[in-house]
């Protein structure tokens, strides 16, 4: 029988100021904020990472990355049925306005997840049936056995039902069409903290849970979370050197050396689990932000691969990276299980072959067209995008660049109103599976939905669906191959690099950087 536990080690930390409210403040920013507070509404990083402050799933991940149980004490594949994940939960845990957690808790979260409405459903699509054993007894039904289903649970947060029936919030928010809910704006968890005040995009007051189930069982360092997102990196970096804030996320490139160099400061660096990557709209007959009539460029492979050829990967690293990614070949971070040193190699740039590419596919004289890209949720996202854009200029492809913040950028990917556009992708199953199930399979039903490409393959969509339930795993490994070989020979998406993060904070803050970019706040210490 397949078993995962854990064994959290007992804080030596007193953590009686911080249940009491009284412990340490910690100012944090970065450069972007949460876009909602709806648990399921929004599949994105500083979204989840706000949310893990709030809310909790019932297995989490570390700061290394590891399994940790969180609502959930141990899961295991039911001895009677290979079919049945059975999940046993924590007892004695209370949302914040005092409602007990229980299993029916779980089963309407993972209901509400799986909704049409939900940008989690793809990491729910071989769970038949939630049920409810007994109050603390859940048991998961998957169409085939499931070997890591528990992998799929990291952000999948659980919310009290009650709560959301009680204000009208038992559908998800539709973020993608500009909706707004009491969920969105409000939140009651079993989290470590508590919302104490929110104004989107200026700044969210978190306050500890002096009833939170963990305490005694983590660090807990700081009471209190004053969270401001800052867009400007200057201003970002001015306010930590100056003292206004203790933790920023993400320090630009150019300003590491001046930050570690300051007293009392320092940068902590690490490999981030994200690709950084272009993708394209092949699936139109016309596009409708280009200059060509009556035809798609993007349909044609050759062009696709000539774009590539085209990107000088080493130049982003060096110039606008300042040395701070690393080169991809494929969109798969190395942390993931079907990442591959042959896969990730990096074709050196060509412009001369990338013309020749283009004038074979008919477009020798080049196209313009528009490019979409976010300017306040990657390291340097609005540069890269300026840099990419110069590179494609050197084949004829003109660009019309349009930067704009995520919460714009994001539901023209969704709503599959863009043709070309700067994605990051970021894999917290650590598997292939995720990628394939969001970004390339065909966009229906509860899968594709981050996919506006066109691209549809019915033989790669039943690889990809056959994944959930192989529990061969030498042979499950063969199908990702053989996806990833596909999607590599019609240049499906454009690599750019994976991410490196770089975390600037006081030297008072006790953390390591997590792999995911997600600071969980009650694993800090104050010193």
């Amino acid at each position: 029988m397949f078993r995962t536990t854990a064994i959290l080690t007992i804080a030596t930390l007193a953590t009686g100021a911080w249940a009491d409210g009284h412990g340490e403040t910690l100012r944090w920013a970065r450069a972007g904020d949460s876009l909602t507070l709806d648990p399921h509404a929004q599949n994105e990083g500083p979204t989840h990472t706000l949310a893990h402050q709030i809310y909790e799933p019932l297995i989490i991940r570390d700061q290394t990355g590891a399994f940790e149980p969180a609502l959930a004490t141990d899961w295991a594949v039911s001895e009677e049925d290979p079919n049945v994940w059975v999940f046993n939960l924590r007892e004695g845990v209370t949302f914040a306005d005092g409602a007990e957690f229980t299993a029916e808790d779980v089963v309407f979260s993972f209901t509400r997840a799986k909704s049409e409405k939900s940008a989690m459903k793809e990491l729910l699509t071989s769970i038949v049936e939630v049920r409810a054993v007994d109050e603390l007894t859940v048991e998961f039904v998957t169409d085939g056995p499931n070997p890591i289903l528990p992998n799929n649970f990291t952000n999948l947060f659980i919310m009290d039902s009650g709560w959301a029936e009680e204000n009208d919030v038992v559908a998800v928010q539709d973020i993608a069409n500009g909706e707004t809910t009491f969920a969105a704006t409000n939140a009651n968890g079993t989290g470590p903290y508590t919302v104490a005040s929110r104004e989107p995009d200026v700044k969210t007051v978190l306050e500890a849970n002096p009833e939170y189930w963990g305490i005694g069982e983590f660090p807990l360092g700081y009471g209190r979370i004053e969270y401001t997102p800052i867009q400007n990196a200057a201003t970002r970096v001015a306010a930590l050197l100056s003292g206004e804030v203790d933790f920023i996320q993400d320090v630009p490139v150019q300003d590491l050396g001046r930050v570690d160099d300051t007293g009392g400061l320092v940068v902590k660096t690490a490999p981030q689990n994200r690709v950084i990557f272009m993708g394209m709209n092949m699936g139109a007959e016309d596009l409708d932000s280009d200059n060509v009539e009556g035809a798609n460029p993007f349909a044609d492979v050759n062009v696709r691969r000539a774009m590539n050829l085209a990107i000088n990967r080493d130049a982003i690293q060096r110039v606008v990276m300042r040395g701070q990614s690393q080169p991809a070949g494929m969109i798969a971070p190395p942390f993931v299980n079907g990442w591959t040193e042959e896969l990730d190699a990096v074709q050196a740039a060509d412009i001369e072959g990338a013309k020749a590419l283009m004038e074979e596919a008919g477009y020798g004289d080049g196209f313009t067209v528009q490019m979409d890209c976010p300017n306040d949720r990657y390291v340097n996202d609005e540069a890269i995008c300026q840099a990419v854009a110069g590179m494609l200029g050197q084949i004829g492809i003109t660009i019309n660049l349009n930067a704009q913040s995520k919460a714009l950028h994001f539901p023209l990917i969704q709503n599959g109103t863009t043709n070309f556009y700067l994605l990051g992708w970021g894999v917290p199953t650590y598997d292939s599976e995720y990628i394939f199930n969001f970004l390339v399979h065909t966009k229906e039903g509860d899968r594709g939905s981050w996919n506006p490409t066109g691209f549809s393959d019915a033989d790669v969509d039943a690889k990809i669906k056959s994944l959930a339930s192989e529990t061969d795993l030498d042979a499950r490994d063969a199908t990702i191959g053989e996806i990833w070989n596909v999607l590599q020979e019609e240049q499906l998406y454009l690599p750019l690099h994976h991410q490196v993060l770089n975390w600037g904070m006081t030297e008072s803050v006790g953390t390591e950087v997590s792999p995911e970019d997600d600071p969980k706040f009650k694993h800090f210490t104050a010193n």
